[in-house]
Parts: C-alpha cells; sequence; structure tokens
C-alpha cells in the first residue's frame, strides 16, 4: 500500500522525469541490440570466407546469448533506475546483483553449450567429406562422447559457481556429497553400471555408430544408430529399434561384422559319380578362375579340392575371400563365382549330381486273385 500511495503522491515533473529515464533506457538498449547484431553479422560474413568451422561455430553460437545480454541489462538497468520513484523491496540493490551474476553465468554456459553442439556438428560434415580418405583421426562416436562430456562439464561448472550466489558453500556441498553420495551410489547401482558401461565403450572402441554388430550369447543383431550415457540403440534388420543397457556390453561376447577385412565363399559342390575321372580337370580350372577374378583377393586362403565321396555325389570345395565387404557387392561377386563354375563343369561335358535312389533285383509280388 505504501509503494502504491508513493506512486500516486509522484508530483507531474517527477512522473515525467521517470518516463523520460525509461523512454532513454529502452531506446539505448535496442539501438545497443542493433549494433551488437550487426556487428556480430559483419564479423561473421568475413569468417565464412575461411574454411575454419570453429570461428563460424563462435560466433553463431554468441548471436542469441549477446542479444539477451544486452536486453537483459537493459531491464535491469530501468529496474534500478525505477528504484528512486518506486520503493519496492524486490528489486533492491542486492537482488539485482544477483540476478546480473546469475544472468552472466547461464548466458556463458548457453553460450558453450551452443558452440559445443555447432562445433560437433560441423566437425561431423567435415569427417563425412574426408570418410574416402585416411585422414582423420577421429571417429563420429568419439567426436559425440567427447561433445557429451564437455556440456556436461560445462553444467556442472555452472551450477557450482552459481551456487555461492544463492550463499550455498561448494565445501558444504562436498562434504554433503561425501555422507549422501554412498546412499545414492546404493539407490543408483544400475544407473552408475550403465554410465560406466558408456564411457567403457566410448574408451574401448568395440562398434561405432553405422556398425553392424550381432551377440552369440543374446538375440542382439543389427546396425548401432547411437550410443548414449545409459541405452545403447541398435536398428535391427526388420527395422526395429532395440534398447540395449550399456551395462550389459561388460559381460557379452560381441561381433563386429563391419569390421571384417574380407568376406568368404566357401561352398561343397557334387558332381555325378560318371563324371570321376573329371574331376581334376574341373578342380584345376575352377583354382585357376578363381586365382584371375578380379574381386578375389588372392593374398587370402584360397583352396578348391575334392573334399570326398557323397551318397550321390563326388564332392570338391572351394574356400576363398572377396576383396569387398559390402554385404550387396559380396552376393553380387559370389554369384558370378557359382556361374563360372556351372560353366567349368558344363565344358567337361559333366554335370551336377542331384540325390537318386537305384533298385537293382527287385521282385514284384503280385497279390493272388480275390477267389469272391
Amino acid at each position: 500500500m505504501e509503494s502504491v500511495e508513493r506512486f500516486f503522491a509522484l508530483d507531474t515533473l517527477g512522473e515525467l522525469n521517470w518516463g523520460l529515464e525509461i523512454f532513454a533506457i529502452v531506446t539505448l538498449t535496442l539501438i545497443a541490440r542493433y549494433v551488437a547484431m550487426r556487428a556480430l553479422m559483419m564479423v561473421k560474413r568475413q569468417f565464412e570466407k575461411t574454411s575454419n568451422v570453429w570461428d563460424d561455430a563462435v560466433f553463431e553460437a554468441a548471436h542469441g546469448p549477446v542479444s539477451w545480454f544486452v536486453l537483459i541489462m537493459g531491464l535491469l538497468w530501468a529496474i534500478d533506475v525505477s528504484e528512486g520513484y518506486l520503493q519496492t523491496e524486490l528489486f533492491n540493490a542486492e537482488n539485482l546483483d544477483v540476478v546480473r551474476q546469475l544472468t552472466f553465468i547461464v548466458l556463458i554456459m548457453m553460450f558453450l553449450t551452443r558452440f559445443i553442439t555447432l562445433a560437433e556438428a560441423r566437425v561431423l560434415e567435415s569427417l563425412k567429406e574426408d570418410s574416402g580418405t585416411d585422414q582423420t583421426s577421429i571417429d563420429p562416436t568419439t567426436l559425440h562422447a567427447l561433445a557429451k562430456l564437455l556440456r556436461l562439464s560445462v553444467f556442472i561448472s555452472a551450477a557450482l559457481v552459481a551456487l555461492p550466489t544463492f550463499g550455498i558453500q561448494i565445501t558444504a556441498l562436498l562434504a554433503f556429497g561425501g555422507v549422501g553420495g554412498i546412499a545414492v551410489g546404493f539407490a543408483a547401482q544400475d544407473l552408475l553400471a550403465n554410465f560406466f558401461g558408456g564411457l567403457m565403450i566410448y574408451l574401448d572402441r568395440p562398434f561405432a555408430i553405422g556398425d553392424w554388430i550381432r551377440s552369440p550369447d543374446r538375440e542382439i543383431e543389427g546396425t548401432v544408430e547411437s550410443i548414449g550415457w545409459r541405452l545403447t540403440v541398435v536398428r535391427t534388420f526388420d527395422k526395429r529399434p532395440l534398447y540395449v543397457p550399456n551395462s550389459v556390453f561388460n559381460t557379452l561376447s560381441l561381433e563386429n561384422p563391419s569390421r571384417m577385412s574380407n568376406r568368404r565363399i566357401k561352398e561343397n559342390i557334387g558332381i555325378r559319380y560318371c563324371d570321376s575321372e573329371k574331376m581334376g580337370a574341373i578342380v584345376a580350372d575352377v583354382k585357376d578362375m578363381l586365382k584371375n577374378h578380379d574381386e578375389i583377393d588372392t593374398s587370402q586362403t584360397l583352396i578348391v579340392n575334392f573334399n570326398g565321396y557323397g551318397p550321390s555325389s563326388l564332392d570338391f570345395f572351394i574356400y576363398t575371400f572377396t576383396k569387398t565387404t559390402n554385404w550387396i557387392r559380396f552376393h553380387e561377386i559370389k554369384q558370378d563365382v557359382l556361374l563360372k563354375i556351372i560353366d567349368i563343369v558344363h565344358s567337361h561335358g559333366a554335370d551336377f549330381a542331384f540325390p537318386t535312389t537305384t533298385l537293382d533285383g527287385l521282385d514284384v509280388i503280385r497279390p493272388e486273385p480275390d477267389p469272391a
């Protein structure tokens, strides 16, 4: 009531001075914001001409915080000026100082987190452009982990810096954390296990985003979509998302077919017993065909040999590796190899065997006629 009575008790000159001061502050704030934004845009255009991703990220990340900083500081200035005309306990000098400190801390945190996010996106884009070369020493999985760790560090640092503003001493908080941390540790065992499991994935790097993984121990097979601090998302081949807690990978045997060096062709082929005299020539020609094939890696194991006597066929096998690891291209190469084997077998006047049954010396028992 006192502030209201004082407000209506102001003389006309005081009201006019107050209004003029507020108008001047608002005008100066808008002008300062416009000048700051124009200056940032001019500097940004100059740095866009360079190929450095860091300077672009700095100015784009600074755009929002600078704008909010100018506006909030102008608002606080207006509130500070109004204190001479309106007596309020809420907007005293001490509270305004707290708001200024918190504003500075929050805006710095916004700038750093935004900068980390933008830098991560730009570096990831440059990695995709350079994927055909071996000049990059960082993979996307490590990049995501580093960005998450930096953002987490920024949030924690901002919270620790802001606590003394509210009168909370960090030493007292650490003392409480030493006592309460034990209870929290017992209550969040699974959460901590998943966190350290994700940390081990980032450090050991058994797989990365985009890798095809599978486990002989569990029904886990698919492409890794994301690796979080608690869960890893695997997209199965029927396009269903599979959410795997990171702690599972600590005790899990895991295969990573995406990192295979070659793909294997292993086939058993049978020809007829009546073509036994042609087996040696067929095996030799198949082996020569594989050695001269452009897509077969002859530096790896290459075997073509007569393998055994089957129930209805004479069997030989081929064991070789392709140069490519691409799944689709591998099947195209395998098809070409098998078709060439068909041509080789037929070129020798032989043919492939199939299961047969020979009936020899079978006596047919005719039923006696019915006397009726």
